[in-house]
């Protein structure tokens, strides 16, 4: 199976037909009544939240409450999938003026923007569509994708060159987050009773791939027919997103309801991959999330990869395998796995569960 060089389709700008301002959305954005936002029970209560977690104390001296922040993190990891952490030790600041790059870039004339264009062979650049089906049901964003690692692959020529000092911020924002997920994945191997190295090591070592997507949720004018970001897992690694402050869209599923996420202010969200599901043999779980969108407002995210080396099989590692606890993947490597979403764009869970061994 092979990535198309080209979209099936000529590319609508969803940002230039939510500024056209369109009072009914094409058919081509109307989902399925069963996939619609309203087709469920969805819940934005201000006391349902996916786990927040504090990090503050966790290189400190207190071994009770680094053992207490080791605990939520594992019990996040095991039941819900997602989690906000809080004083993880990347500059606020670089945070807001990280999202205000992006948010300054998708308001450029649309001839700045169309100079990055992408095409459905690596996605880098701006896009208005995941998958190449023709005919296909789209979603209701326009996004930002590039690479920072493997360093074969980044190219910043490749990245916006205005706002300014975007490519500055871009290079600082992504050695930040590779940093933080290092420590992320120390933390999640150690849960599983392994050696702190063990997970990073499955995905490669330090040879493991990292990429951004910037995604842009323009006004649309019926939110109730349509999705910013269709029910998927992430087929990666581990996501961390860094939402929009002012406006909530993110929603995880939670058995059969849907939890609109609050953001904590200058909290990433970090939600295990399918990656990391198919390593920890399903005692993490990779969990279905989705976007909703406003007819008032707009949205901008940024979502940062941290990946497996392509080109590696990637299975449950042996440490966790017993009689009792066979492999329930087999493997695969990460380059094969993906193609699946970039052909056929966001499908649930679909793809992981394929791999389960019959």
């Amino acid at each position: 199976m092979n990535c198309p060089v080209d979209w099936p389709e000529p590319i609508v700008r969803v940002q230039s037909l939510s500024e056209s301002e369109v009072p009914v959305i094409p058919d081509r954005y109307i989902k399925p009544p069963l996939e619609r936002p309203t087709a469920a029970k969805q819940t934005d209560a201000s006391d349902v939240n996916i786990p927040i977690i504090d990090l503050q104390s966790l290189d400190g001296d207190d071994h009770d409450l680094r053992a207490t922040i080791l605990g939520q993190i594992s019990e996040a990891c095991r039941k819900w999938g997602f989690f906000q952490i809080l004083n993880h030790g990347v500059n606020p600041q670089l945070l807001d003026r990280a999202r205000e790059v992006w948010r300054e870039f998708f308001h450029l004339p649309m001839e700045i923007k169309h100079v990055y264009a992408n095409s459905p062979k690596t996605y880098e650049g701006y896009g208005s569509r995941l998958g190449v089906e023709k005919g296909a049901i789209l979603d209701w964003s326009d996004y930002y994708y590039l690479h920072y690692l493997p360093l074969s692959l980044k190219d910043c020529n490749k990245w916006p060159a205005l706002p300014a000092d975007c490519r500055e911020v871009l290079d600082e924002y992504g050695r930040e987050l590779v940093k933080l997920c290092g420590r992320l994945m120390k933390l999640l191997s150690i849960n599983l009773g392994l050696e702190e190295d063990v997970l990073q090591n499955a995905f490669g070592g330090q040879n493991i791939g990292a990429c951004l997507r910037v995604n842009f949720y323009p006004k649309c004018p019926q939110p109730d027919l349509a999705l910013g970001l269709s029910s998927h897992s992430d087929p990666g690694g581990m996501t961390l997103l860094l939402p929009d402050h002012q406006v909530p869209g993110l929603q995880v599923r939670r058995e059969d309801e849907w939890i609109t996420v609050k953001p904590a202010p200058h909290a990433f969200i970090v939600n295990i991959g399918d990656q990391i599901q198919v390593i920890s043999n399903a005692i993490y779980k990779s969990v279905e999330h989705r976007v909703i969108v406003n007819a008032a407002k707009e949205r901008v995210s940024l979502a940062f990869f941290y990946n497996p080396k392509s080109d590696i099989p990637i299975e449950p590692v042996k440490e966790l395998l017993a009689p009792d606890k066979p492999a329930l993947y087999a493997p695969m490597t990460f380059d094969e796995y993906r193609l699946f979403i970039r052909t056929r764009g966001p499908r649930g869970k679909s793809q992981v569960d394929s791999l389960k061994s019959r």
